[in-house]
């Protein structure tokens, strides 16, 4: 069953947006070759807590840091440590905020420095799939009209969507129902109701749509070793536009 959100419930989740959207500017004032990860992962920690708020991703599950950053081939949950970015990365962040029992979700895929061509167009073009399902979620759409155009924009322009990672519904838990895959055909599954909060996240891969996990039962890599972006946002329906409630 998805949730329906009143207004004072969203307000709740934009203030928690907006404390993530404080974190992203943090960590673009630090993001640099040579910076650590587990660098950016303290930086947000003390901004979500300096804020009255809660890091949602640590302990959730048994997750160990504050945010994912995923590096290159990494596609999603890479857990920040010693390793220093270099200039040429990609590096995706992803972070949670959980304030006054709700929550928001977002991430950003960065460019470390100067990158060459093909690192820019996969990042440009994951961040336009997601603009593009942002424009879907509309009333009255179907859930798999945001997955379609997804899919549609990705393999356009040559890539792959990852198909074992899914979007989600969000609220008083990180994780609600619906799923949202990043593919499918159009016109499928619930329709768009006003009150209804998604976080929409569009995983794409320059080469295959295949991925396993290392070691560490938590980061997701391309298995053919080439890159992966990633975007994230929470987004409401409403009667009219869709509603970025971490922006």
């Amino acid at each position: 069953m998805i949730a329906i959100r009143n207004e004072s419930e969203l307000d709740l989740i934009r203030k928690s947006g907006e404390i993530l959207k404080e974190c992203f500017l943090e960590i673009e004032k630090a993001l640099r070759p040579g910076v650590k990860t587990e660098e950016l992962d303290r930086i947000t920690e003390e901004h979500i807590h300096s804020r009255g708020a809660i890091p949602a991703f640590k302990g959730y599950q048994g997750y160990p840091a504050n945010i994912c950053a995923s590096i290159n081939e990494q596609v999603v949950h890479g857990i920040p440590g010693p390793r220093e970015l270099e200039e040429g990365d990609i590096v995706g962040i992803d972070i949670g905020v959980l304030r006054e029992e709700y929550f928001a979700d977002a991430s950003r895929t960065y460019e470390v420095g100067e990158v060459d061509e093909a690192a820019r167009r996969l990042v440009e073009t994951t961040k336009e799939a997601l603009e593009l399902a942002i424009d879907r979620v509309r009333p009255g759409n179907h859930l798999s009209d945001i997955s379609n155009v997804i899919q549609t924009h990705a393999e356009g322009a040559g890539y792959q969507v990852v198909r074992t990672l899914v979007g989600h519904g969000i609220g008083r838990r990180m994780h609600e129902e619906p799923q949202i895959p990043n593919f499918g055909p159009p016109g499928a599954g619930p329709i768009l109701k006003p009150g209804m909060v998604f976080a929409i996240e569009p995983m794409i891969n320059a080469g295959t749509l295949d991925v396993l996990t290392l070691k560490d039962n938590w980061t997701f890599v391309t298995v053919d070793g080439e890159l992966s972006a990633h975007f994230e946002d929470t987004v409401a329906v409403t009667d009219g536009d869709p509603l970025i409630l971490t922006r």
